[in-house]
């Protein structure tokens, strides 16, 4: 489950209803966050005992919630992701590549994805992002 970022979402954490309905289990699946969805983690209390990555704006808000705020653009732990920055959404997709199809599905992904003469280096700062929280599951 991939939570992504828009500018509802701090109603939707705040939403009871809709945030009850969010049956989620790190146990069993990969779950992960963009930006403002970081919150939604939160909410859910994904985030209890880890760090995360969220944007500059909504880092006041998960901070509130009582979660730590990383200066980095990827962070995860065991089945839970976390990316801030819209940018770092390619981090997100790597990792649940790699932790899928593998990292050589992962390396191709991003290859095909780059920028034609940044192919290289971009496929390297993707696979240096995630990689540390491969090593930690596989």
């Amino acid at each position: 489950m991939l939570f992504g970022s828009g500018m509802k979402t701090r109603d939707i954490a705040n939403d009871p209803g809709v945030m009850a309905q969010l049956n989620l289990d790190p146990a069993r699946q990969l779950i992960g966050a963009q930006c403002s969805g970081t919150l939604m983690l939160a909410k859910l209390g994904l985030l209890n005992k880890i760090p995360a990555c969220t944007d500059l704006l909504t880092k006041p808000w998960v901070q509130e919630a009582g979660v730590e705020v990383l200066n980095q653009p990827f962070y995860a732990d065991g089945n839970v992701a976390t990316a801030g920055g819209c940018l770092s959404s390619q981090y997100l997709a790597a990792w649940v590549i790699a932790r899928l199809e593998g990292l050589e599905a992962a390396e191709s992904a991003m290859h095909y994805v780059a920028p034609v003469g940044e192919k290289d280096a971009y496929v390297e700062r993707a696979m240096a992002n995630i990689t540390p929280y491969l090593l930690a599951v596989n």
